[in-house]
């Protein structure tokens, strides 16, 4: 304290002269310094971390001012305190959990090292849904990680009011954190199994939830592995696809010991481009399977494009549902001589019957992040595995409220 008090004395110019207020007044300015050091004083025993570092030059301008009137005091700058231990301050920042995956929710505030928003969430007898933002989020970032799995229509609907409550209580912005994307299969009109043309009454239901969620308020929405690409075209908005691919290859490199000798297959020819990526990033093959399906969750046959004869063969697309395609490409596979076959996914739906499927089918292991909740999966099945990607939506959650690139993260997984 003395060495900024010498600091701040040696700042002043000694030869400009100074302006002595009259005797009356010194009583009064002795009293203010008096009041202001005790202020100071007060503020370093309680230690506020979230003010400190704004307090600290503003101390330093008012000792400075105090000091041409008053020569002989000069009042101490207040230090900076301590922050909470793990803890990294961002301010104006929110971030709220929906029903649909807490844990997810959870994860990543613990990551940011801040705490989850207060909402409360219920139903009313008639199953209408009621949500309650439980502090002010006037002018905060506020972010709303809710997942399109479950009661996938109710999640939904819970997602839109939420982010609706917080625009009209004056957030500063509102942002749709959707690990996975609801009726993301339904991006363009489907083609009809006899004549193969285009299906004119079908809907593009992808579309219709972007326009939702654009006129509840959403500013900017992030995502993980959107089952098609021009999805993002539905938005007038900012929209972030994460991808699930660089956690893929560390966990690929962690847990195949021997993936060099690997090859990387597409389940169908829209997961290319997907396959062929991974594979340039391992320097190993790739193949894909040509498949045509009679209806929704059926498959009619499959071709396999490739070679995979005495190699471990790895299935990579970007969600399974009944897991009636993974199961039939992982037989295709065996038969075609593959010595083992793994299953990556990024979104494990895994309805109906597709627990069962996994188990009576031939993998080594399926592995799933966690944009959907798994723990009743994995009870069910030790087949199934867990990559988990809540430092991805942590770090593009803390990029996108600094102003920072995201592209660092689709090339690259956050320590």
């Amino acid at each position: 304290m003395k060495k900024i008090t010498l600091l701040l004395n040696a700042q002043k110019p000694p030869s400009l002269p100074r302006a002595t207020p009259s005797p009356p007044a010194r009583p009064v300015l002795a009293r203010i310094i008096g009041m202001v050091e005790e202020a100071v004083a007060r503020g370093v025993e309680g230690g506020s971390p979230s003010e400190g570092d704004e307090e600290a030059p503003l101390s330093a301008h008012l000792s400075l001012a105090l000091l041409s009137l008053a020569p002989d005091r000069a009042l101490p700058l207040l230090p900076v305190p301590p922050s909470s231990a793990g803890r990294r301050k961002m301010p104006n920042i929110k971030i709220f959990s929906g029903s649909s995956h807490p844990d997810l929710a959870q994860r990543v505030v613990d990551r940011l090292g801040i705490d989850l928003g207060k909402v409360v969430t219920k139903k009313f007898s008639n199953l209408e849904t009621c949500v309650e933002i439980g502090e002010s989020v006037r002018g905060e970032d506020v972010y709303i990680v809710q997942s399109g799995c479950g009661e996938i229509n109710d999640n939904l609907m819970e997602m839109l009011i939420m982010i609706n409550a917080c625009k009209i209580a004056s957030a500063a912005r509102v942002t749709a954190v959707i690990p996975c994307f609801p009726y993301a299969r339904q991006d363009k009109k489907d083609k009809e199994q006899v004549a193969y043309r285009p299906l004119s009454r079908a809907p593009i239901s992808a579309k219709l939830v972007a326009n939702m969620l654009s006129v509840a308020g959403a500013d900017h929405i992030i995502t993980m592995d959107l089952h098609a690409s021009q999805i993002q075209g539905f938005f007038d908005i900012p929209v972030d696809n994460l991808y699930a691919e660089p956690a893929v290859l560390k966990w690929i490199r962690e847990n195949i010991p021997e993936w060099g000798n690997s090859i990387i297959v597409s389940p169908d020819a829209g997961g290319a481009k997907r396959v062929t990526s991974i594979a340039d990033r391992l320097n190993v093959e790739f193949a894909l399977i040509h498949k045509e399906r009679k209806k929704a969750n059926e498959v009619a046959s499959m071709v396999l494009v490739g070679d995979v004869k005495d190699r471990i063969a790895i299935l990579v697309d970007d969600m399974a549902d009944t897991c009636g395609t993974i199961c039939h490409a992982a037989e295709k596979l065996m038969e075609a001589g593959a010595t083992k076959v793994y299953a990556i996914l990024t979104h494990g739906i895994f309805s109906g019957p597709a627990v069962t499927r996994i188990n009576n089918a031939c993998f080594e292991a399926v592995v799933v992040t966690n944009t959907i909740p798994q723990e009743q999966h994995m009870k069910e099945s030790n087949k199934i595995q867990l990559i988990d990607v809540s430092n991805i939506l942590a770090e593009a959650i803390r990029r996108t409220h600094n102003g920072e690139s995201v592209s660092f993260l689709f090339n690259s997984v956050p320590l």
